[in-house]
């Protein structure tokens, strides 16, 4: 478990609000009136989930085969039974409708356990238990998300933590958290670090003629 990313937060959340719609569309996407995301659930594991997370035989190079088809990205989510950080993600970022639809709409998320048995099948075609994997890909807090390529090809049958594009280590706050799905949506982690990507919102306060937040 890791704590959130505070001051990262503070300069998006701060951006967005101050800069309204005119940012990407950031506020834009906001919720439809009336909409509610589902209510997370509890699953086997005793992990809070989302009803709409990918449902797959853990084969991960299959599974991005299929995001890619259906015009989403793939992320993979470590959680693990106890992690006040992963509820929270649930409770709060998740509940969030504009965070739930974008996530949803643009991306097939597959939830993995830190300590889970389950067998899951690597871009490389080795197989081992959600626990073994998290060894082998470095995953050492919870929440852990991990983005992947666009493509099969592009993982060129390496293992997932040599081929992912971005990765989330801990809990960021919401308007954080939403700002790294659409980095990897508008695949910027071609040409700029995310800390870069979320001072470009600063810079467009300025043009606005709008005070930056303190980082």
């Amino acid at each position: 478990m890791l704590p959130r990313h505070g001051w990262m937060a503070r300069v998006l959340v701060a951006a967005l609000l101050a800069a309204g719609p005119t940012l990407g569309g950031w506020i834009a996407a906001g919720p439809a009136r009336g909409e509610a995301p589902a209510a997370p659930i509890i699953n086997d594991d005793g992990l809070y989930t989302q009803p709409w997370f990918l449902t797959s035989f853990l084969d991960l190079k299959q599974d991005l085969a299929e995001s890619h088809a259906a015009k989403k990205r793939l992320a993979v989510i470590w959680e693990q039974r106890g992690c006040p950080y992963c509820k929270e993600m649930h409770t709060v970022n998740f509940a969030r409708p504009e965070i739930n639809r974008y996530v949803r709409e643009n991306f097939n998320v597959i939830q993995l356990n830190l300590w889970g048995d389950r067998e899951v099948t690597d871009f490389d075609g080795k197989a081992l238990s959600e626990k073994d994997l998290a060894k082998k890909w470095g995953i050492l807090f919870t929440p852990t998300i991990q983005f992947f390529p666009e493509t099969p090809a592009e993982t060129g049958g390496k293992p997932g933590n040599t081929v992912e594009v971005a990765r989330m280590p801990g809990l960021f706050r919401p308007h954080t958290f939403l700002g790294m799905f659409r980095y990897v949506r508008e695949k910027r982690y071609g040409d700029t670090h995310f800390q870069k990507y979320l001072l470009e919102l600063d810079e467009a306060l300025r043009k606005q003629g709008q005070a930056v937040p303190e980082h």
